[in-house]
């Protein structure tokens, strides 16, 4: 019953983003803008998703230390994606799961999925402060604020990084907080405490560190790459194409976070939207690359998905947790 109702809620959620976003925009419009896209440049497109999609694979590779080979990461890698199409992200779930297969700890590539998304926030947060502050019609009050967010992110990060490198140290604070604060001792704070530091303990390395962060900017500038790659497709007014790239590339990121929604249709649109709408495109421009970006990562994700899942050996039960029972070994190994 509770499934139903999650799904009728992301239905709603969708729909109702969905309407805001495209309410006051000439549907006609925007659907020849879209046909008049040049294929070469969308050819293009695919394939910067792809090599953004092998980055990621590679740092997810690197986050579990290389207990994986990179087939069977980047495989790994694309099902979570095509699945994270579906309501709560259970992509996350799935790709932990598979995981398990090449003897990863679960709890490891749990608290990796977690670590993995903490960069991702940070990377994302820094970057937008950064587009937003180069927004010539941006308020001031919403530039500074975007700015000393990402600074705190950045900066929360950082002594992340240091209590990871000493955990006895995180302990001693922590215990300090549950003693001016006995209420927090009811919170599972040294649970969530002792995992984010447990993923983080490969950055703690240089080898680990740089692979991470490494793989993390270059999956990114394939992201930003991606769009820039997309406008081009388009005739559109003198805008600064590559300032619109990594603002509308970062809205996008923090919109599909909501794991309330179906496909990330509605947040994923809108967007699109504030972001080129706030560097000068039309509504019905905007909305056009947002639809187009999502349409093209949804094939291009879905494909590869699929693909892993039969590169891998598994069915969509077996990573989603509908199938009992788990083989211990993978069908086909792609290591070999």
């Amino acid at each position: 019953m509770r499934k139903i109702v999650f799904i009728l809620a992301s239905v709603v959620v969708s729909v109702v983003v969905l309407a805001v976003a495209v309410g006051d925009v000439p549907l006609d419009g925007v659907g020849e803008r879209i046909s008049s896209a040049d294929p070469v440049w969308l050819v293009l497109l695919a394939f910067i998703i792809v090599a953004g999609l092998a980055a990621r694979g590679m740092r997810w590779q690197a986050l579990l230390g290389w207990k994986l080979t990179f087939a069977q990461s980047f495989h790994s890698s694309n099902v979570m994606f095509m699945l994270n199409f579906l309501p709560l992200r259970v992509g996350e779930v799935a790709r932990a799961a598979l995981a398990t297969r090449y003897n990863v700890p679960f709890v490891s590539a749990a608290t990796g999925v977690l670590v993995e998304r903490l960069i991702d926030t940070v990377l994302v947060v820094v970057i937008l402060s950064f587009s937003l502050a180069r927004v010539p019609q941006a308020p001031e009050i919403a530039t500074t604020s975007a700015t000393l967010f990402g600074a705190g992110a950045l900066i929360a990060f950082v002594v992340l990084l240091v209590l990871a490198r000493f955990p006895a140290a995180a302990e001693r604070l922590l215990d300090i907080v549950e003693g001016i604060f006995p209420l927090v001792k009811r919170l599972p704070l040294r649970r969530i405490l002792h995992d984010i530091l447990l993923g983080l303990e490969p950055l703690t390395h240089l080898r680990g560190a740089f692979a991470i962060l490494g793989w993390t900017v270059i999956g990114w500038i394939f992201s930003f790459s991606g769009y820039y790659a997309l406008q081009r497709a388009f005739d559109l007014p003198p805008i600064d194409m590559w300032l619109n790239s990594l603002l509308s590339v970062c809205l996008i990121a923090l919109s599909i976070a909501i794991p309330t929604t179906i496909a990330q249709v509605g947040p994923f649109q809108a967007a699109a939207r504030v972001g080129g709408e706030a560097l000068g495109l039309s509504a019905a421009d905007a909305l056009s690359l947002g639809i187009l970006y999502h349409v093209m990562t949804f094939v291009v994700y879905s494909t590869l998905g699929v693909i892993g899942l039969i590169v891998l050996g598994v069915s969509l039960g077996d990573v989603t947790g509908r199938n009992k029972a788990k083989p211990e070994s993978p069908a086909i190994d792609p290591a070999r």
